[in-house]
């Protein structure tokens, strides 16, 4: 709650016609407590409350939620019990709601001691003292227009009021004034006013309208008000453990809801976990934080490290749940509260105890102490992380450090330049694009890429920046023409990862990021996002040329695929062709002398020459120990390597002879025969 907010002052305003004397029609078991009832009695009838009593209990348990968490000296019940209720038969124009709001307005200009003291204190800068309140009007209305002239009132007044008070010295001009009209009407009837959120009617007021059931809706209502005007919040504690009153050897689980300041649950906020057990018990608040019941300690030397203390208020302070929870408590007991969790251990983040007859909710730190060592960088809370950029966050964290600002400096224009809003720019600039992890990035892992990177984050770059930045942008295209290897992480995946282009093209990728998240900055930052992508648009000969590099590529991947299953069935694989293809020219060879020995078989056709030593493939050699497939393989493609070109003497045979040194014959003028002819064996 803000100093001399709304919430300093807040008048209540019931309406006290004779309309409000009428009955709510919700019906109250007046009987209800007489355990024994014999027979041939008849129970008393069931009575209902007055709009008027049913106003003034939730006005009074408004102010009761308020006066247990802010604790001040007031008497309101024995100023309600001197007003008495409204009379049935009265004139309703002497019981006009105007004249409460009139002296509600009179009352938001009068000096509070509080204010006093401020003002006195203050002595010069008095004008600081702010008078700013809330009027609570709980009336019938009959209409819409009937609201709005209640408004219209209200802002009249006011400003009849500001000009007595600028006059006055022991009046205040009111500053700003909230009015919550709260129209009430019998269970069963139709509500003639529409509900309306909070708006600005002028400078000073602001209105908001809320069409409510007599009853127990109105005290809800209340309830949550009280919650929005002075930033309550709810806890709920459960499974309290409680004897039965019919059965004391039993006993049964009980919640009892609370409500306390919100800076309580501010630690469940900074963790991110809310804890929002549902809603609250009576089904109209927004949500409530559910906290369940430890065994209680009785040992008070035990001390809990405790951050913080607020009072506490039950919703329900009449059940017998809530009274048994305070009466425990007054009596010197102390009860631990603990975070419901599906799983892990329990975690006890809230302790009840009362000090000097009051309750106080205690929340104790769940965290790491101070004073315990400080927890692992790579325990976060994304699980266990080991690659985070320490070194690197370390110069970031000195080239970000702030530092006193001696000599003031102006901006282009002449305005002055402000040294914090300065060093939250710079820091901006610096993180638009930083990642934490090693494996997330690439450029920030390559030593050539850092000339660009510190200068690219500059407000302003110079001529010799640029040229330092189109340097960097063409050594990292000389590194891909020559096909060098790039930092790229390959934890947590499987495999030789991605292929060079790949790498490069994430590499080319990441540089354009971070040019591009400081291309605002100056004109110079474009000309290097220019370089950038004119380097990565490559001409059509470089896309071929790495278009055949990745057929390669893929070619070498199938040829190496690992396994030891799959090399031994494809050396056998390889082994039974070569045996099918030296079974096939045996066959044909055979077939061939066959022919040839038949005298009207024509002169068969030249055979393919087979290739040369030289021209066939060098066998490669295996790695690791050969295996005995290996080395029958090898013999086989060894035997098969030193084929030579057909004997050209049996080419021009006949029945598969050659006839030798014909040439020495022809020369001693002898005639060949067909039986000197010899046979290359």
């Amino acid at each position: 709650m803000k100093i001399f907010s709304e919430s300093h002052k807040t008048v209540f305003v019931v309406d006290h016609c004779p309309y409000m004397a009428e009955s709510c029609r919700q019906q109250v078991e007046f009987d209800m407590l007489v355990k024994n009832r014999s027979q041939g009695i008849i129970p008393l009838a069931p009575i209902s409350k007055s709009l008027w009593t049913c106003s003034v209990e939730s006005s009074m348990e408004y102010c009761r939620i308020m006066y247990d968490i802010f604790p001040f000296k007031k008497l309101l019940m024995a100023a309600l019990a001197a007003v008495g209720p409204p009379n049935p038969h009265a004139d309703p124009e002497c019981c006009s709601i105007l004249h409460g709001l009139v002296a509600a307005v009179e009352t938001l200009c009068k000096i509070t001691e509080y204010q006093h003291e401020a003002r006195t204190m203050l002595m010069e800068n008095a004008d600081r003292v702010g008078n700013r309140g809330r009027i609570i009007c709980i009336t019938n209305a009959k209409s819409d227009s009937h609201v709005r002239m209640l408004e219209d009132c209200v802002q009249e007044t006011i400003h009849e009021h500001n000009k007595l008070a600028a006059n006055s010295d022991h009046l205040m001009q009111i500053q700003k004034c909230e009015l919550v009209l709260i129209h009430t009407y019998p269970v069963g009837e139709d509500s003639l006013v529409s509900d309306r959120l909070k708006k600005e009617l002028s400078p000073v007021l602001t209105s908001e309208v809320h069409s409510v059931r007599a009853g127990r809706h109105l005290a809800s209502k209340l309830t949550v008000l009280v919650q929005q005007h002075f930033d309550l919040a709810s806890t709920t504690i459960t499974n309290i453990p409680m004897k039965e009153e019919q059965h004391a050897n039993t006993s049964a689980n009980y919640d009892v809801e609370l409500l306390h300041h919100k800076e309580a649950h501010v630690d469940f906020l900074k963790s991110g976990d809310n804890h929002v057990g549902g809603n609250s018990r009576e089904g109209t608040f927004k949500e409530t934080v559910t906290l369940k019941w430890c065994t209680p300690r009785t040992n008070s030397v035990e001390l809990h490290y405790c951050t913080g203390a607020y009072r506490i208020s039950p919703v329900d302070v009449n059940s017998r749940p809530s009274s048994c929870l305070t009466n425990f408590l007054l009596n010197g007991r102390s009860v631990l509260l603990e975070q419901p969790r599906k799983s892990g251990s329990k975690v006890i983040s809230h302790m009840l105890s009362s000090h000097g007859g009051e309750i106080f909710l205690h929340v104790l730190s769940s965290s790491r102490s101070i004073l315990e060592d400080p927890p692992s960088i790579s325990e976060g809370c994304g699980g266990r992380v080991t690659d985070y950029r320490i070194t690197d966050f370390g110069e970031f964290m000195r080239e970000n450090r702030l530092t006193p600002f001696l000599e003031p400096r102006y901006k282009n224009d002449g305005s002055p330049e402000i040294p914090l809003k300065r060093a939250k720019d710079q820091l901006e600039k610096h993180t638009r694009y930083w990642p934490m992890i090693i494996s997330q990035t690439t450029i920030f892992n390559m030593q050539a890429v850092v000339p660009l990177a510190s200068v690219i984050v500059k407000e302003a770059l110079s001529d010799e920046d640029v040229l330092n930045c189109q340097k960097t942008i063409y050594n990292l295209v000389d590194m891909e023409r020559k096909n060098d290897p790039l930092p790229i992480s390959t934890v947590g995946t499987r495999g030789k990862g991605p292929k060079r282009d790949e790498q490069y093209r994430i590499m080319w990728n990441e540089l354009e990021t971070l040019v591009r998240a400081h291309i605002n900055n100056s004109d110079k930052h474009q000309r290097v996002l220019e370089c950038l992508l004119a380097c990565r648009s490559k001409p059509p000969e470089e896309e071929e040329r790495k278009k055949r590099g990745r057929k390669r590529e893929e070619k070498e991947d199938k040829s190496e695929k690992p396994g030891k299953d799959y090399e031994p069935e494809k050396s056998w694989q390889e082994s039974e062709r070569l045996k099918g293809v030296l079974d096939r020219e045996k066959e044909e060879l055979a077939e061939a002398e066959v022919i040839k020995d038949s005298p009207d078989s024509p002169e068969p056709p030249n055979k393919k020459p087979l290739i040369t030593v030289d021209e066939m493939p060098p066998v490669e050699k295996a790695k690791g120990p050969m295996s005995l497939l290996s080395l029958c393989s090898n013999r086989i493609n060894t035997a098969n390597s030193r084929k030579h070109q057909e004997f050209i003497g049996r080419l021009n045979s006949v029945n598969n002879k050659a006839e030798l040194y014909q040439h020495l014959k022809e020369e001693n003028g002898m005639e060949t025969t067909e039986n000197g002819k010899a046979s290359r064996q």
